[in-house]
């Protein structure tokens, strides 16, 4: 009664603008223009930017998205959730990122669902780091895979995991170290940043926090100072807007068993909490200390139990436990999307990283490290040109996403929209602890839900191929009574952009300005950048009366110049100039890495002398004025930056000094606050499918299961392998299928599976088999446009693989891409069939039964799921 109160309110207040609403009845849908969704696969700063500038600065859609769940999305987002700071009043602010070990230094790794050695950012780096780690320093690692990859192969131990019970593994180590008291007991007892200090850490955790329990036992928040009496709130200044207050509640621990009032953020008045605290009675309130509580969840099995699960050894167990814990904090657990790209992903990710809370190893040299990357985009201050307010004038997103992120179902009108019977479980899953969660993006679209999408733009990316299911993303794409308009900017006819209404041909690596960042495994403070090296294959378009090669910023550029947008055209820079040419974003760009990050101009690079100049000339002599022209790139940068922009240009980028990279045993770029080993906020969310709270601590969860929560059963129905991918170093999912070189390497996939497993099915080596499953039991993609692609690969048997379990490379098995005959403008450009080889079978990965239409996934996380279907193998 009283959101519909509400609602009447505003249609009153808001009469004049009801028409540019989506829906009236539901005004948190937004306006018309979040019908237009931007999407993106691999998207790197530069044209993140170009394109954040576009969709939302100029044309005002909150619809933006990236592909970053069908990678290791509950990897990035458990980071998020323990990365969020206590500011203000309330949790909020966390990082998009994740950590990985410093290997330079490292003494023993645990590597889990990771191959350094083919992929996981990157062999490049790591695999040379680990190799001279062994030869020099006696590096010794574990790596937990079903699978003995090349890194395994290289290994002190294998561990062949069961597949969906890394997060066993997980609560059995965590279980061992508390039992045998190897936990790091000075580094977790630090409830605030003076007692970190005190300690000489960079972080601290919530471990000595007391939390409060329910009628059940079972945690809920932490407990408040004023809540006891011990503390009452006070009004602090507000970060944001220092003229307003919140009240600041405190905090409690216990010291010596006494309540204890602190603020975490308090850098003077250390505070060290007691430990183990379970279920003592303050002030009224059972509480138990998050360390507690997570040692709780450890325990829910014995060691032996949790061999079990995990379907390991409880030898291995215990060796595993007792080496982690023998090299002080020159021990990591290094994870990747092995771990999260299940059903449990992102509480498997939470209780790898709460196993190297335990050890206190974040921030030191052989630890856990972050990225940390020199800002090209303006964003401290001084720093010649803050792109965010280089604009004449700009639009102010808002209203739910198509994937309904960072919103919360509960403070929907959908969700006030419906009888109270009818609330749960909602039509489709929402995500206010993720992002981007690309398997979402077109099934949404083909549901309408929560509103119809007028059209779609796609920027590299495939989801039809890079998806679990993807197969299920075609009915949608096909049909324009579901997707009016489809656009996509491609350097190929793509396995998704077959389907589009408009492909725009864009520019390739070595054509176009990138600003690539860093990776988590790399100590030192980088920001790469990508430069037009070759003329582009594209032809020169005209936009704004100028010439630029055709890609993705002119599309962007011309659409922007017929729609008169804000933020493109003359002026569009504001008082920084125009925007009518890709260079004009980009070498500013440039010159903001080459100002440096301080203030007062100390922190710039030294000028380009004129030897450098000769050769930057040089170097880009054969490139057509439409993409370097030495005086209008030098009248963008600006007289007094120019010769510090040649520097960092012919460098390929701005990288910190070598030695710079360490201090007093611990990384120079530090990640440096809390770290949430109990996710308050993430208890705080209510799932939209159930109405319950989440769980806010790293925890073992069964599964596979479904959206709703309900285990699957695929098992008893006679599909007995667990299908699972991997990668080959030498191929992509996309780029390397033309690359003749590496085909040569390797020619086509294959279906690898256990010696023991093909015997038993009379299988041998080089036999063709179909993958089916509960959801595609065809085995096939069916493209419809009259091909059907069967999944059909060749056995290679193998005693490097865990009974039970089968896999794929991906990169294979493509169905476009330059593999088949394609008709332009009754024009036929033939196929090369070397491009096709192999299989791909994402197409017979499970399809999540309550949703329909797209693939199993992480609730919590938002990961796309690759590793939870059960297959058969039928010999062909």
């Amino acid at each position: 009664e009283k959101k519909a109160g509400l609602l009447a309110e505003f249609k009153t207040t808001f009469a004049d603008y009801l028409e540019a609403l989506i829906d009236t009845d539901h005004p948190d849908f937004g306006p018309k223009n979040n019908q237009v969704v931007f999407a993106w696969g691999r998207l790197k700063g530069g044209r993140s930017d170009f394109i954040n500038r576009f969709m939302r600065d100029g044309f005002g859609s909150t619809n933006t998205h990236g592909h970053t769940t069908v990678c290791q999305g509950s990897l990035y987002f458990s980071g998020k959730a323990m990365s969020e700071k206590f500011l203000d009043g309330k949790w909020q602010g966390g990082d998009k990122f994740y950590w990985q070990a410093d290997l330079r230094n490292s003494e023993f790794v645990i590597f889990v669902g990771a191959s350094p050695f083919e992929g996981n950012y990157g062999p490049p780096w790591r695999s040379r780091a680990i190799t001279e780690g062994q030869v020099e320093r006696g590096l010794k690692f574990a790596v937990v895979d079903p699978r003995l990859s090349k890194t395994a192969a290289k290994a002190w131990k294998w561990l062949p995991i069961k597949p969906g019970t890394e997060g066993a593994l997980a609560m059995a180590l965590i279980r061992w170290v508390m039992d045998n008291e190897k936990y790091n007991a000075a580094y977790l007892s630090a409830v605030n940043k003076a007692a970190a200090a005190a300690n000489k850490d960079s972080t601290w955790t919530e471990a000595a926090w007391l939390v409060k329990l329910d009628d059940d036992g079972k945690p809920t928040t932490f407990l408040r100072a004023s809540e006891i009496g011990l503390k009452e709130k006070e009004p602090r200044p507000l970060s944001t807007d220092p003229e307003k207050t919140f009240d600041f509640d405190y905090f409690v621990t216990m010291v010596n068993r006494a309540p204890t009032a602190f603020d975490p953020n308090d850098d003077k008045n250390p505070v060290k909490g007691d430990l183990l605290i379970n279920g003592a009675n303050v002030g009224g309130f059972k509480v138990k200390t998050a360390l507690q509580v997570i040692y709780d969840a450890a325990q829910e099995h014995t060691l032996e139990e949790w061999a079990e699960i995990a379907g390991l050894k409880v030898s291995d167990l215990e060796e595993l436990a007792v080496e982690f814990t023998a090299h002080g904090r020159k021990a990591a657990a290094d994870i990747h999307r092995g771990v999260s790209q299940h059903t449990n992903g992102f509480y498997n990710v939470v209780a790898w990283y709460t196993l190297n809370a335990v050890i206190g190893n974040y921030d030191y040299a052989g630890g856990m490290i972050k990225l940390s990357a020199y800002d090209a985009a303006g964003g401290k201050k001084g720093q010649p040109f803050p792109l965010g307010s280089l604009n004449n004038g700009k639009n102010a997103p808002f209203g739910l996403s198509i994937i309904r992120h960072d919103a919360k179902y509960q403070e929907s009108t959908i969700y006030f929209s419906l009888p109270e019977d009818q609330r749960y479980p909602a039509k489709r899953n929402w995500y206010p602890l993720s992002s981007d969660i690309y398997q979402e993006i077109v099934p949404s679209i083909g549901d309408a839900y929560p509103y119809p999408v007028k059209a779609l733009l796609l920027y590299m990316g495939s989801p039809v191929y890079s998806l679990p299911a993807g197969n299920t993303n075609i009915p949608i794409l096909a049909d324009p009574k579901k997707l009016p308009l489809f656009v996509t900017f491609d350097i190929v006819i793509g396995e998704t952009s077959m389907y589009s209404d408009y492909i725009f041909p864009d520019t390739g690596y070595l054509e176009r300005w990138e600003f690539n960042g860093s990776h988590p495994s790399i100590p030192f403070k980088v920001q790469g950048v990508r430069q037009p090296a070759i003329t582009p294959l594209t032809p020169d378009v005209t936009v704004f009366g100028g010439a630029t090669p055709l890609s993705l910023e002119a599309v962007l550029l011309g659409l922007a110049e017929k729609m008169g947008l804000k933020g493109f055209g003359p002026g569009g820079m504001g008082d920084a100039g125009d925007l009518t040419h890709p260079d004009q974003l980009y070498l500013k760009m440039a010159a903001n890495l080459a100002f440096g990050e301080k203030e007062d101009g100390s922190d710039a690079v030294p000028d380009a002398d004129a030897e450098e100049f000769r050769i930057f000339q040089q170097a880009r002599a054969h490139l057509p004025k439409s993409v370097f022209d030495a005086a209008r790139w030098k009248s963008i940068a600006g007289e007094a930056l120019w010769s510090k922009v040649v520097y960092v240009l012919n460098r390929g980028g701005r990288f910190q000094a070598f030695e710079k990279a360490y201090k007093d045993g611990q990384v120079t770029n530090k990640y440096g606050r809390l770290i949430n080993v109990y996710q308050e906020k993430t208890y705080g969310v209510k799932s939209a499918m159930t109405g319950k709270h989440l769980a806010g601590y790293g925890k073992y969860f069964p599964g596979p299961f479904d959206v709703t929560g309900q285990l699957l059963g695929d098992e008893a129905d006679g599909f007995d392998l667990r299908l699972i991918t991997y990668r080959e170093i030498a191929q992509t999912k996309s780029r390397t299928s033309g690359n003749y070189w590496l085909l040569a390497l390797l020619p086509e996939n294959f279906v690898l599976m256990n010696a023991a497993d093909a015997a038993a099915r009379g299988l041998s080596d080089g036999d063709p088999v179909k993958i089916v499953s509960p959801t595609n039991p065809d085995g096939a993609w069916d493209l419809l446009n009259g091909r059907t692609v069967p999944i059909v690969g060749k056995v290679k048997m193998t005693q490097g693989m865990r009974p039970g379990v089968i896999g794929f490379s991906l990169g294979f098995g493509h169905f476009a891409y330059g593999g088949v005959d394609f008709n332009v403008d009754g024009l036929t450009i033939p196929g090369d069939p070397r491009r096709i080889k192999g299989i791909h079978a994402n197409a017979a990965m499970r399809v999540d039964p309550y949703l329909g239409n797209t693939t199993l996934v992480d609730p919590v996380g938002g990961s796309a799921v690759f590793y939870d279907t059960m297959v058969k193998v039928v010999k062909v």
